[in-house]
């Protein structure tokens, strides 16, 4: 018991209820497994700095150092065989003068679009709300194709290592992904301590695996590895004049395999708002230690790979890069050490490469959804200050693509690239009109380095079509276009709701009311929960108050009015509604159709709602109540309120307290 200062504000006559509220058991259990809410306002405390940052967005970029330099193998290996490893190095130089340049261009809209957005925001201020649409979705649909490929790139790090494991590499991916969405749904600063770890020990090992390389290399002691080894590549035949006989067409197929280096990129600037002030500067900085590794770790890998000759496995296992490792650390027991943690770094930094994707995507969801382009749903921060319908929505379009492509990697890298490099372009040209439209200080160098971005980006997305067309890019060259159609179909809808509730809303607000109102109580029987909405009735204060019974049973209707009059129920007349059709929906409709004929009366309809314990216990009763509200609800001045009964739960407590003597605002519990 609490006693009422007398210093203390007034509170209204008579003294309120105090109402003893319990949270829900699924409340509870979000608290126990994500942690307590965090208020709006701790929002500003929950912005990265740099070294969290680069965890949180980078590991995507970094991560594809580990499975790019195979992608190129793949395509030159069956083409020209060994000569393979003579060309995958001018390969990855082409790539990485393009990463260079999305580097430079990418620092550009940071400073220019600090809000975040990255390419939907650019593209939607210099081209207009549809080609951002098209900027957009080619970049979502590319988020889902980084988590699953990465978290099959992973599971395929795992199984390299551990063969015994691969037949339930589908489960280990789906796995993966629960673990990432979890570890983002407890929110930004703690997704980022918990995956900032892996990713610094990837880059460590990784630099271990060069400087080892290098210097084995060096002192003429890396050797080759056989290369006819039961399930690898089938190498084809060297051929004579330029590429060792490797065609324009295989160069090109080589070189957007290798694209896949370079996806994510832009996830820096899509998420600028996340930094610690100041965010641009926090973010720029990011951007190049990012660009910096994934350029070094690659162009390594390459080179080591030329002097190990590690030829791709059709099954996708062992990968390179174990190839590598496995040249480079020797045996022994420091030489196995260093292999396992050069593996499980490498599984570590693919699996959460999917983090990059459940940062970025629920952040450009949202600024799709608030332009009426994607479910309002997405807009909403969750518990943990983080957009969790976006990643929710993330984890379960990325496992679906898991399960059906079973988690092969091969499989997902020709989707992989195409939407991201859409995105690029989009972009970078976007970039490059800015600079034409608003000739800021330095902007001729911005325009030279934006439109440099944009016809490179170009290129290789043109590239990546053409050459991975039918081995899938297919789908997605058709995919984007239909989501883009759907996005702005749901757009129209949006707009066209906004648009009537909007349309003369004062002069209805301030509109004459109806001379009568009245208010029905539908019963089927007399029971608590018709009790309670007769109650509620009671206190409306209406001109005409009477309960409805649909008589579709003569016996129970005259049961009812006897129960009625027996308990003296005169305050609240009972009619019985004959309905020998059994329609009892339109019976309803018609009575209080007859009731708003003289347009001068407004309805109110109150219905008992029994509200159950278990789901299953909605299914074990009709829902005639309920098509009874649609149908009524139609009518114009007929207004439909359900008035809850909790079965089996025990209500919230309302302790009435009287105020004691010389204290006129009581004692409240």
């Amino acid at each position: 018991m609490r006693t009422m200062s007398p210093r203390a504000e007034p509170k209204p006559l008579p003294p309120a209820p105090q109402l003893e509220l319990r949270e829900s058991r699924g409340y509870r259990l979000k608290n126990r497994l994500l942690g307590p809410p965090l208020d709006t306002e701790m929002l500003e405390h929950e912005r990265l700095g740099i070294p969290t940052a680069l965890a949180v967005f980078s590991s995507d970029c970094i991560s594809s150092s580990a499975y790019a330099t195979e992608e190129i193998l793949r395509v030159l290996v069956i083409a020209v065989g060994l000569a393979a490893f003579s060309l995958v190095v001018p390969i990855t130089v082409a790539m990485l003068v393009v990463l260079f340049f999305l580097i430079l261009s990418y620092r550009e809209t940071i400073k220019e679009y600090p809000t975040a957005g990255g390419a939907y925001m650019v593209t939607r201020d210099n081209f207009g709300l549809l080609p951002a649409q098209v900027a957009g979705v080619s970049l979502l649909t590319d988020y889902v194709l980084t988590v699953a490929v990465s978290t099959a790139a992973g599971t395929a790090a795992l199984t390299s290592a551990a063969a015994g494991l691969r037949p339930y590499s589908v489960e280990i991916s789906l796995g993966f992904i629960a673990l990432i969405a979890f570890g983002n749904l407890k929110g930004v600063r703690e997704s980022g301590k918990i995956f900032a770890i892996p990713t610094y020990f990837f880059i460590a090992i990784m630099g271990v695996l060069l400087l080892v390389g290098f210097y084995k290399m060096g002192m003429g002691h890396l050797t080759h590895q056989a290369v006819n080894k039961k399930g690898m590549l089938k190498l084809g035949s060297i051929g004579s004049g330029f590429a060792y006989g490797a065609g324009l067409y295989v160069l090109l197929h080589a070189f957007a395999s290798g694209g896949a280096a370079v996806t994510g990129v832009e996830a820096i600037s899509n998420g600028v708002t996340a930094f610690k002030k100041p965010e641009w500067k926090n973010a720029r900085v990011t951007l190049i230690i990012m660009g910096a590794t994934l350029g070094t770790l690659f162009l390594g890998l390459s080179i080591l790979s030329t002097r190990v000759h590690s030829v791709p496995f059709e099954s996708g296992t062992p990968t390179v890069i174990s190839q590598i490792g496995k040249q480079v650390f020797g045996g022994g027991v420091m030489g196995n050490t260093l292999y396992f943690a050069l593996q499980a770094g490498t599984m570590l930094i693919l699996v959460l490469a999917a983090n990059t994707s459940f940062a970025d995507f629920p952040r450009l969801a949202s600024f799709h959804a608030g332009d009426n382009f994607m479910p309002k749903q997405l807009t909403k921060r969750g518990h943990r200050l983080v957009f969790s319908n976006g990643i929710i929505a993330l984890a379960i379009a990325a496992a679906v693509l898991v399960v059906v492509t079973g988690a092969k990697v091969d499989r997902l890298i020709p989707l992989y690239a195409i939407g991201v490099f859409t995105s690029f372009t989009l972009s970078q040209a976007g970039m490059a009109r800015h600079h034409i439209r608003k000739k800021e200080p330095h902007w001729r160098r911005g325009l030279f380095v934006n439109a440099t971005g944009a016809v490179l980006s170009l290129v290789v997305d043109v590239i990546i079509a053409i050459t991975k067309f039918t081995h899938g890019a297919w789908v997605i060259v058709i995919l984007v276009p239909l989501m883009v159609a759907l996005l702005v179909r749901l757009n129209r809808q949006y707009e066209s709701e906004a648009e009537e509730l909007e349309r003369d809303a004062q002069a209805a607000a301030t509109a004459p009311i109806m001379r009568r109102h009245v208010v029905l109580v539908f019963v089927a029987r007399l029971d608590r929960a018709a009790a309670r909405a007769i109650q509620y009735a009671r206190a409306l204060v209406p001109d005409e108050m009477r309960a409805v019974h649909i008589a579709v049973d003569r016996h129970v209707a005259e049961d009812l009015a006897a129960e009625w009059r027996r308990l003296g129920l005169t305050r609240v007349p009972l009619e019985l509604v004959d309905c020998p059709s059994r329609r009892v929906g339109r019976s309803a409709l018609e009575y209080v159709a007859a009731e708003l004929a003289d347009g001068n009366t407004e309805v109110t309809v109150l219905m008992p709602h029994r509200v159950y314990k278990r789901f299953w216990h909605r299914l074990l009763h009709d829902s005639t109540a309920d098509e009874m509200a649609h149908m009524i609800s139609q009518l114009p001045h007929a207004n439909v309120t359900q008035v809850p009964y909790h079965l089996g739960s025990p209500s919230l407590t309302v302790e009435h307290v009287d105020p004691p003597a010389g204290d006129a605002h009581g004692v409240v519990s």
